[in-house]
């Protein structure tokens, strides 16, 4: 419960309409995609930069646990108030504060929505690369509290790559300027990089400045279809080590294709067991030279066909749609997003079969291979008590698996509460003390996002 006086103090602090503390308007803020509940005492909707100091200095005085929101699409429990205190929502910062087309710039608030974001440069021949499967419904904060990637990670990089600068405002109300406005910078310590996939236990983003890229003249897709995964993850290895780099490369194995087929009938051939999702961009010429390059480097044992797509937005659309299927099939499901490097893909694939069978666990693997990031889906029933135990078996056996691959455990939907038990596996002692040094400069009475991240 809040004390009554800091329950007054903000009550005081905010217009009435920006404040919610009824537990039942409270409730929908208590979750996210990660499907468990901890309800918040009271929600803050923030409306600009020094509202959002006030309220982080309040909860300061008090030390109530204040937790940053976006839209709750995370799957990793980065939003949940685990703690109670306060959820601090940012989803009415909504405005675009600048586009700069002769400086490729978007400044924006948190609370803008990644399509909103696309949508607003397109016109002008830009877009901004991180482009999550949510994009529709996540938000620019959200993006970039968690690292998002996307199917253009492959070639464009990650959020890390498309932002220059930051106002944000860490756990003493401290209102902060991180980075700057030019492309080149490297005036003071790179605070920017440093924000971005620390998931609210830093400081809250408050504003943004994205590095936006120019449009491509043309691209072109390809599907190449496998009679195994072994062949197909062969072929993900073999395109990544010739010149040409595709702008996406997406993977689906046996089981996630049978999901496609089951929702979307004659999309996908039934011998099909492994499908690969390409492609590339750039001049005519390039798109032209890039896709007979990667055609040619996909022809081994396993291809069953090869086909040159004129237009792939069905295929693209049952790929976006495979997760929310997935949880129509398991609600709760166990999602992870694992990444090894390319050249090491055939063995993990090769250890998760194993491991579905060692473990009787049903298993849909699918993701963006060109980065080695492979989203592993458990479908298991939470009120299994022994499917959960093996559940947990087999977690434990398939993170050994991925650091033995010299892999991460997360490649964009970051630790949150759901991975951060198995930091330490990648993360050596000394390491982890200088970051949790680092949690108290900019924190110091532990009230952003407590209890993330770390064990």
């Amino acid at each position: 419960m809040l004390s009554d006086p800091f329950h007054q103090r903000l009550i005081d602090l905010l217009p009435k309409e920006d404040l919610l503390v009824d537990p039942s308007d409270c409730y929908a803020y208590g979750y996210d995609n990660s499907r468990k509940v901890f309800p918040p005492q009271a929600v803050v909707f923030a409306r600009d930069t020094e509202q959002i100091s006030r309220v982080v200095a309040l909860c300061n005085e008090f030390s109530i646990p204040l937790i940053p929101r976006g839209r709750g699409t995370g799957t990793a429990g980065g939003s949940l108030p685990e703690r109670g205190g306060v959820v601090l929502s940012l989803e009415r910062m909504r405005r675009i504060v600048k586009f700069d087309p002769a400086n490729r710039v978007l400044v924006v608030e948190p609370g803008v929505l990644n399509q909103e974001a696309q949508d607003a440069v397109r016109p002008s021949g830009f877009f901004w690369p991180p482009d999550p499967s949510s994009s529709a419904y996540c938000s620019i904060g959200g993006n970039l509290a968690t690292g998002a990637a996307g199917p253009h990670a492959v070639k464009y990089g990650t959020t890390r790559d498309h932002v220059l600068g930051l106002t944000a405002v860490t756990g003493a109300g401290k209102i902060i300027h991180a980075g700057c406005y030019t492309t080149k910078g490297v005036v003071g310590y790179d605070l920017t990089r440093l924000l971005i996939g620390s998931e609210g236990t830093l400081a809250v983003i408050a504003e943004a400045t994205l590095k936006l890229t120019p449009e491509p003249a043309a691209r072109g897709g390809i599907t190449a279809h496998f009679r195994d995964s072994e062949a197909c993850a062969a072929a993900i290895a073999a395109i990544m080590a010739q010149p040409y780099v595709p702008s996406a490369l997406e993977f689906m194995d046996r089981a996630a294709l049978e999901l496609v087929r089951r929702h979307y009938a004659d999309l996908v051939p039934e011998a099909t067991q492994a499908l690969l999702m390409i492609e590339v961009d750039g001049s005519p010429g390039e798109v032209e030279a890039a896709g007979e390059a990667i055609a040619r480097v996909c022809c081994n044992e396993g291809l069953l066909q090869i086909r040159i797509e004129a237009d792939s937005r069905a295929l693209w659309a049952a790929r976006k749609a495979l997760s929310p299927l997935l949880r129509d099939v398991a609600p709760k499901k166990i999602n992870e997003d694992v990444v090894v490097p390319v050249s090491r893909l055939p063995e993990l694939l090769r250890g998760l079969e194993a491991l579905s069978g060692r473990y009787g666990l049903a298993n849909v693997n699918f993701g963006h291979a060109g980065n080695g990031n492979i989203h592993v889906n458990w479908l298991v029933d939470p009120d299994d008590a022994d499917q959960m135990r093996r559940a947990q078996a087999c977690l434990d056996e398939m993170f050994d698996l991925v650091l033995g691959l010299n892999g991460t455990l997360s490649g964009e939907h970051g630790v949150g509460s759901e991975k951060r038990a198995y930091v330490p596996r990648e993360i050596d002692a000394a390491t982890l003390a200088l970051m949790k040094d680092v949690k108290r400069v900019f924190d110091p009475n532990n009230i952003l996002n407590p209890g993330k991240l770390f064990p």
